[in-house]
């Protein structure tokens, strides 16, 4: 099953894009697959949460699975942090965020 959501890129431009929930992706390979942001300024570290290229605002009201401690602590240290900010590698994409809007943070 597909899912769609919507993602603001670092320009303004809101992209509506189609996700698969059957292959285990996460939103930021979703985001590098539409190449929405350009190579080698998201998911440097390879969906690790260990770095914060990948960090994302998320607009809507979906509930997000809780954060692990790995990803509390990246976004301990990074900028722009905002309280609806999480990395995009750690939200897997799921029938239940059908909907989902985002927005990617400033390029740090």
């Amino acid at each position: 099953m597909d899912i769609n959501i919507k993602i603001k890129d670092r320009e303004g431009v809101i992209h509506d894009v189609v996700a698969p929930t059957d292959m285990a992706m996460n939103l930021m390979e979703v985001v590098r697959s539409y190449e929405l942001a350009p190579e080698g300024t998201i998911g440097i570290c390879g969906g690790m949460a260990m770095c914060a290229s990948c960090q994302c605002y998320v607009t809507s009201s979906h509930e997000l699975p809780e954060m692990s401690d790995d990803e509390d602590a990246m976004l301990a240290e990074a900028f722009d942090v905002e309280d609806n900010s999480r990395l995009g590698c750690q939200i897997r994409m799921t029938p239940e965020l059908e909907g989902l809007e985002v927005e990617l943070a400033p390029e740090s």
